[in-house]
């Protein structure tokens, strides 16, 4: 069965893990584990069993050598690029909002506007940024980035447990406040920017959001199997839609990437539990590993026991296996 491989949600596979991509497309399989119940399966990375890799990035920089390569083998790619121009104290560890924004230039004429996601995501309203900050930032990035992205995906953050903490310990850090605004709010902010991703030919998505949907704010297929079909496959393939959390749009897919292990630092981020243990975890990271985030000996280990325990399960009739 093909799927969409989503490299990835958990951690910036671009910016800091391209080679061990590589790799795991040459072996033709990556390691996964199940950040839930621990659990590891393998994810084949065959042609003939991927319908496209859609990748996550803040940085693809370090991987357009690599993405170059992938079209010119023809891999049919899908991007999500993460834009915001945060000041560094959310965003401690990124490149500069320019160079991104130069790089997804580069991805837009490489590939297609229609290839490319823009992500002001998430919109952090803060006592250093509000209402009115994004909006000028957004202006700016939206007017730069006429003509190279058609799509332009937001949120407000989810402030899940992980995420409280971090906010709370940066606040005291710093001595100012983080916000979570009113539904009203919410929805005047959102109307401004689709006023603006109008007036520079992009349309705005609004990512498990579902209360600020209007006639100018759709809402965002982050993974969009819609566009992955028509890019690619002249429309003749129907995604299923299978939401990671709550009014979630994204077409079901497999995620390969691992909790734990991105080094930018974001505080908003729902996929570290604190950023030294991310930083760590990069530093000790092997590219020959079969898993992401560990070892090589350690990845080894899990794929030994994972290829033990299939040779152990019981085989089944022929006539089973045929379904007859």
């Amino acid at each position: 069965m093909q799927r969409i491989i989503s490299i990835s949600r958990r951690t910036d596979v671009p910016a800091f893990y391209g080679e061990w991509f590589m790799r795991r497309l040459e072996a033709g399989f990556a390691g996964w584990e199940n950040p839930f119940g621990g659990q590891r399966y393998l994810v084949s990375l065959r042609r003939e069993d991927v319908l496209c890799l859609a990748f996550w990035s803040k940085n693809y920089r370090p991987f357009l050598p690599q993405l170059r390569k992938l079209k010119e083998q023809g891999w049919p790619c899908f991007l999500n690029y993460t834009i915001t121009g945060l000041p560094s104290a959310f965003e401690c560890n990124l490149v500069p909002a320019d160079d991104a924004i130069d790089s997804l230039k580069v991805l837009s004429a490489l590939f297609s506007p229609d290839h490319v996601t823009w992500r002001y995501d998430p919109v952090v309203v803060s006592e250093q940024t509000p209402a009115e900050y994004h909006i000028e930032r957004f202006a700016s990035i939206a007017a730069t980035l006429e003509g190279s992205v058609t799509r332009c995906a937001f949120s407000f953050p989810v402030r899940y447990g992980k995420v409280e903490r971090n906010f709370a310990k940066f606040e005291r850090e710093r001595g100012f406040q983080i916000f979570d605004p009113p539904v009203a709010e919410r929805c005047e902010l959102a109307n401004r920017l689709a006023d603006i991703a109008a007036r520079h030919g992009i349309g705005l998505y609004t990512c498990c959001g579902d209360l600020l949907i209007n006639d100018r704010i759709r809402k965002a297929h982050c993974l969009d199997g819609e566009a992955i079909a028509r890019i690619y496959y002249q429309g003749n393939w129907n995604g299923v839609t299978k939401p990671t959390r709550k009014e979630c749009g994204c077409t079901e897919s497999v995620d390969i990437g691992c909790y734990d292990t991105c080094p930018h630092g974001c505080i908003y981020c729902y996929a570290n539990i604190h950023k030294e243990q991310a930083v760590k975890c990069h530093a000790e990271h092997d590219p020959e590993s079969p898993f992401l985030g560990c070892s090589r000996a350690q990845g080894e280990e899990f794929l030994t026991a994972i290829k033990a325990k299939e040779q152990a399960r019981p085989k089944k009739p022929v006539q089973q296996e045929l379904g007859l």
